[in-house]
């Protein structure tokens, strides 16, 4: 698997978030999720990473040399985002 940590900003009333937890899920996908629902103070960290409140929020981020994370790609939305998804994971 690539060297990826990846975030999920999602909410439960999101069909699009619903879909990407259980990709992941059927996938193995290590994540670290945030409910916006439970979570309201992280819309201000979705919005600051991607320019908005759309969800699901995809971050995918890369340690550096030293260890310090920094942000390798952003993106919103799961379906549209599929195919680079899979490719970002190594997954078919």
């Amino acid at each position: 698997m690539a060297a990826y940590q990846l975030e999920i900003y999602t909410r439960p009333t999101c069909s699009d978030c619903q879909d990407l937890k259980n990709f992941l899920e059927k996938h193995q996908i290590p994540h670290q999720q945030y409910d916006l629902a439970k979570q309201p103070e992280k819309e201000e960290a979705l919005k600051k990473i991607t320019g908005n409140r759309i969800v699901p929020g995809i971050i995918f981020s890369q340690s550096s040399m030293l260890g310090l994370r920094k942000k390798a790609k952003s993106m919103t939305g799961f379906e549209q985002n599929k195919e680079e998804i899979k490719k970002l994971l190594e997954v078919s």
